[in-house]
């Protein structure tokens, strides 16, 4: 996830902001009433550490009747402008069976962590880096440098993008190049109508089908965090025009949290300008933050596909777009309800309040939906964006996705104090 800047902000992105802990050996910490809705719930809480705690990355949590759960330290992610040195974001997961009553949790550090299974990188050197739970893959990043040998070479390594696993490991849940559109790939941000100034000269780059030479190249590994509650990576991504010159820069953080049966994924970016009057545009289809499902979908379960929208479930084979259903527009969440080898999933898209607005959705029945906005981004103001995703198998009710989003936007209020 991200880390805020205001009180108000984490508010409405989701995220807390605790006054920091003393130094103290222990601290402790107090997560209000949860609801009575049975979920498992990731939280995220920005902490300032006791100094015996900062080389610390796993803890324990206990309550006072002995439960016990595990908990991540990491050091803060995008858009968290702390320069204190004990600086820290507490990431945990509250099983659904302990949801419910306020909690009130004693942090410590686990004696020994023998027998965890935590997530690890895997990496194929110059091709993708795999995200693994133990020996199950859940996220794949595909980074293999633009290769210009072909023009088949160049549509296979033109822009970077992450697939996605089933939640047992078994399939890919996302498309890669090739099939239907060999443009829309997996999880995906970008924009195929983009303007600016460089060298003098008014330019305009399309780095979503790239047809003119246009790329997205992975340029360096930020950072890496891993353990058994979460798993984090920070990527460095250039975005170049048709000339081959940088026009912006990115950091994009992928934060995957181990719910039992789900994939989570905490999508942020911060796109940093590079040249002048920058201004980012699309249409639905082709810009913006999106998840393509497989190819399977549109080869054989395409009119079994069906979406769950703030106003209810829609039918089966039947899709909306923005601007023909001019209601399709800034919705607090979409969820895409696929069939996939045998298996029904639920795909949910949840968006901020604090993304760019008007945010313009699209969908299809064969398994791409996401949303996209048009905004300047001067020099001197990145933009900056965080998304949730929320898969996971069978089909799930309007109810059901917006409670994903009320945690993602407005969790339950944590507080800390020391020990």
């Amino acid at each position: 996830m991200f880390s805020l800047r205001t009180l108000t902000a984490s508010c409405a992105l989701g995220l807390l902001w605790i006054s920091s802990v003393n130094a103290a050996e222990t601290f402790q910490i107090n997560v209000a009433a949860q609801g009575e809705a049975k979920r498992a719930l990731p939280l995220q809480v920005d902490v300032a550490v006791p100094k015996n705690f900062a080389d610390v990355a796993l803890v324990e949590l206990t309550t006072d009747s002995g439960d016990k759960l595990y908990g991540q330290l990491t050091k803060p992610g995008l858009g968290n402008p702390s320069t204190d040195p004990l600086a820290r974001e507490l990431h945990l997961v509250l099983p659904s069976a302990m949801v419910g009553p306020e909690r009130e949790f004693a942090v410590s550090i686990p004696e020994s962590k023998e027998g965890l299974t935590e997530f690890h990188f895997k990496d194929e050197a110059g091709k993708h880096k795999d995200l693994m739970f133990g020996d199950r893959p859940v996220l794949r990043y595909m980074y293999e440098a633009v290769d210009s040998s072909s023009e088949d070479r160049r549509h296979e390594t033109m822009k970077v993008y992450h697939h996605l696993f089933d939640p047992k490991g078994e399939n890919l849940l996302t498309k890669g190049p090739g099939g239907l559109f060999q443009h829309h790939r997996g999880i995906f941000y970008g924009f195929n109508r983009i303007s600016y100034e460089q060298d003098g000269k008014k330019k305009s780059a399309d780095v979503w089908h790239c047809h003119k030479k246009e790329s997205q190249t992975h340029e360096a590994f930020v950072r890496e965090e891993a353990g058994p509650v979460m798993a984090r990576q920070i990527l460095e991504i250039n975005w170049n025009g048709q000339d081959g010159k940088t026009f912006a820069t990115e950091l994009r953080e992928m934060t995957v949290y181990h719910v039992d049966g789900a994939q989570v994924i905490d999508f942020a970016s911060k796109l940093t300008a590079k040249a002048d009057n920058l201004k980012v545009d699309g249409d639905p289809q082709h810009a913006g933050f999106q998840y393509r499902a497989t190819q399977h979908v549109p080869d054989k379960t395409a009119k079994q596909t069906y979406y769950v929208r703030p106003d209810g479930k829609g039918e089966p084979g039947k899709f909306r777009n923005w601007p023909g259903n001019k209601e399709h527009i800034d919705l607090e969440f979409n969820a895409l309800s696929f069939v996939a080898f045998d298996q029904r999933y639920t795909c949910c898209y949840l968006d901020s309040p604090e993304n760019p607005k008007p945010a313009r959705f699209s969908e299809r029945d064969y398994g791409r939906f996401g949303s996209y906005f048009a905004t300047e981004i001067p020099q001197d103001k990145p933009l900056e964006l965080n998304y949730r995703l929320w898969l996971q198998p069978g089909e799930m009710d309007v109810a059901d996705v917006k409670q994903l989003r009320d945690d993602f936007v407005d969790p339950p209020k944590v507080s800390v104090e020391a020990g």
